[in-house]
């Protein structure tokens, strides 16, 4: 099995090498960039398995950086390396693809498991045998992160496609907020049920060229994916 390469794109040079030198010895290769442009250069040439970005970086910020990166691969978990603790600068990281926030300072610990738990779901889910899902008239396709209309096919976050399945595997069933937030973002904390409404609103997005498919809203309860073609 190869080793798994980590894009770590931070501008503090000493946080860079502890961050790598502790990356390093859990098991992973870490490709460094000490500024946004170099980050994208160097993404563009590696195999990048999963991508560590600080927000606040010379010459590229990290959001610019995510958003590049975005435009070639919408399959790469990013995580955000941030100081910033204004919710409008964390919604703003996931509504252009990121997959998580890191606050700082954080533990190296606390990282080395964010890393490992998003590598595990990203492999787990390209291992998975093809298989696409009927929703309504719509195709969910599970491997290629696809949602696939008549007209049109939707590329989806890895993210984006985990809260997909589970509102499929409970269709037409409420399910807790609390429950996903532990499910697919390991806590259940209020930036992270921010987040869980973004994206919420993408699916609903991508959902919309069925009109017999609704994501319903039990305010401060949860979500029901509606399907009502759906028998079983």
């Amino acid at each position: 099995m190869s080793t798994p390469k980590i894009l770590l794109a931070e501008d503090d040079p000493n946080l860079s090498f502890v961050i790598e030198d502790h990356l390093k010895t859990a098991g992973y290769e870490i490709i460094c960039g000490l500024n946004g442009e170099e980050a994208l250069k160097a993404f563009h040439n590696q195999s990048i398995d999963l991508c560590l970005v600080d927000v606040m970086m010379p010459k590229m910020d990290g959001f610019t950086l995510a958003t590049e990166i975005r435009k070639h691969n919408e399959f790469v978990p990013i995580l955000f390396l941030t100081a910033r603790s204004m919710e409008r600068d964390r919604l703003k990281g996931f509504e252009i693809g990121g997959d998580d926030y890191i606050t700082k300072p954080f533990s190296i610990a606390e990282l080395t498991h964010r890393v490992k738990v998003f590598l595990r779901r990203s492999k787990g889910a390209s291992a998975t045998p093809a298989q696409q899902l009927q929703l309504g008239s719509l195709k969910f396709d599970e491997q290629n992160l696809q949602i696939i209309t008549e007209d049109e096919t939707f590329q989806l976050t890895q993210m984006e496609a985990d809260l997909l399945q589970m509102l499929l595997k409970n269709r037409n069933q409420l399910v807790k907020r609390e429950d996903i937030l532990v499910e697919i973002w390991g806590e259940n904390d209020y930036f992270k049920g921010r987040s869980l409404d973004v994206f919420i609103s993408r699916l609903r997005k991508y959902l919309k060229a069925d009109t017999s498919l609704e994501i319903k809203n039990h305010h401060g309860v949860g979500f029901t994916l509606i399907d009502r073609n759906f028998a079983g």
